[in-house]
């Protein structure tokens, strides 16, 4: 997505005319309808998502012993037994770029682009994997990504780095951190327009077009007034109108689809079941309705204080993660993980039951659950907790257990993600080459 402000159209601009005034700062998110479809490619386009648990894994409890096909399943991958055939689980891979003397300052937001920060307090580190996926495959849908949280807060600030990487796993820049939203009622009004009920949106959209089209209107009326250099100007400004004409039509589109869309949710869930439940529907009926293939979504936030009552673990989550190889303390923390792989359990079930061309959406996804540390007592960032889910129309082998050598960095895996879901990339972060086998 780009922003408005690369167009050189000053925010203070006002679009006047028969009772109708567009100020600009409403347009600041909008793709320019220019480059929307520019990327399209004759492949189908696979979903894409990046699914982040915060303090690690116990990877005695994460990675398999044996590689290969026939592997045992662990105990918090256990959850996601059913779905092996389309479940790659990759070992041994390290991200450096994550590792510093702030870990929980820094291992969200370097999780997807492999790039060590600089110490600073404003962010600065790499595109994140999603992004880079989103500027690709995701310009012809009503949002080129979406970004979502579990839970509200950023967890963790340093005074060598800031507060920019604990709270976000997406950066459209290397200095453009993305917020993640946990309010399933605002994202479900991003996707598919304000409005409880199916009548109210359509109405809404409705109004909505009603004002644009008043709007081109004048703008066609005063461009004839200025100068060539006002008129380029008011140009952009133009495209940017007409992408929004672009979103509202995809929104009328998706009322003829078939898909039946539920009511908002009414907001955030007390019960964290239910919430992780909702903010994963969300995500499928994004899928679904092709309103975005691609998505980040931090379950938790980092340095988190949650407790977990509800299976019996009535510890803090961070300061549980400090475990210190206590064997009670460590099914304690074992039982959280598996709690968040059943969550995400759910989600893949949801995926693999919804029929999506000549497969179901689960069949034609590219899906990373994992984590930027490893053993949480140590903040460590070797090994890390990485399992791959969906074929990705094919382009993904699954059904398998492959362990890296020693120092294989994290950002191999995502760059043979990108290059899997067709995007023409040959170089991610820190990488040093594709992982051939996944």
């Amino acid at each position: 997505m780009h922003f408005i402000t690369k167009k050189h159209l000053s925010r203070r601009t006002v679009l006047r005319g028969m009772g109708v005034s567009i100020a600009l700062p409403l347009l600041d998110a909008m793709i320019p309808a220019a480059t929307a479809l520019a990327n399209t490619a004759a492949t189908p386009r696979p979903r894409m998502g990046f699914i982040y648990f915060p303090h690690g894994a116990i990877m005695n409890r994460w990675a398999p012993a044996k590689t290969g096909t026939d592997y045992e399943i662990t105990q918090i991958l256990k959850p996601l037994e059913p779905f092996r055939e389309q479940m790659t689980i990759v070992s041994g891979l390290r991200n450096k770029a994550g590792e510093s003397p702030a870990p929980h300052a820094i291992i969200a937001g370097t999780w997807l682009g492999c790039v060590a920060p600089a110490v600073s307090q404003a962010p600065h580190a790499g595109t994140s994997a999603d992004q880079i996926a989103a500027q690709y495959i995701g310009q012809d849908t009503t949002l080129p990504s979406l970004e979502l949280a579990g839970e509200d807060g950023g967890g963790a600030c340093d005074p060598g780095y800031g507060c920019s990487y604990s709270g976000t796993i997406a950066f459209r820049t290397p200095t453009q951190p993305l917020p993640m939203e946990h309010n399933p009622r605002k994202i479900f009004y991003r996707l598919f327009g304000q409005g409880d009920t199916a009548e109210e949106r359509h109405a809404i959209v409705n109004e909505t077009e009603s004002v644009l089209d008043l709007a081109k209107g004048n703008a066609a009326d005063l461009q004839r007034q200025l100068g060539p250099a006002d008129r380029a100007m008011l140009s952009d400004y133009l495209d940017s109108v007409r992408e929004v004409e672009r979103r509202v039509q995809k929104q009328k589109e998706k009322e003829s689809t078939g898909i039946k869309l539920p009511n908002a949710p009414a907001g955030i869930n007390q019960d964290f079941a239910k919430q992780l439940d909702t903010m994963f529907e969300m995500i499928a009926l994004a899928y679904q309705s092709n309103v975005t293939r691609v998505t980040t979504f931090m379950m938790a936030k980092e340095v988190s204080m949650r407790t977990y009552n509800q299976i019996g673990v009535p510890d803090a989550f961070h300061p549980l993660s400090h475990h210190q190889n206590d064997p009670a303390k460590l099914e304690r923390l074992a039982k959280i993980q598996t709690y968040h792989s059943e969550a995400f359990a759910r989600f893949v079930k949801r995926l693999s039951t919804t029929p999506d061309g000549d497969g179901s959406l689960l069949d034609h996804s590219i899906l990373l659950y994992g984590s930027n540390m490893s053993n949480s007592d140590m903040h460590n960032n070797d090994p890390l907790p990485a399992a791959v889910l969906g074929r990705g129309y094919g382009k993904i082998k699954g059904g398998q257990h492959l362990h890296y050598p020693q120092d294989t960095p994290l950002a191999n895996l995502l760059l043979t993600l990108l290059v899997r879901a067709g995007i023409p990339v040959e170089k991610h972060g820190n990488s040093t080459g594709m992982l051939l086998e996944v």
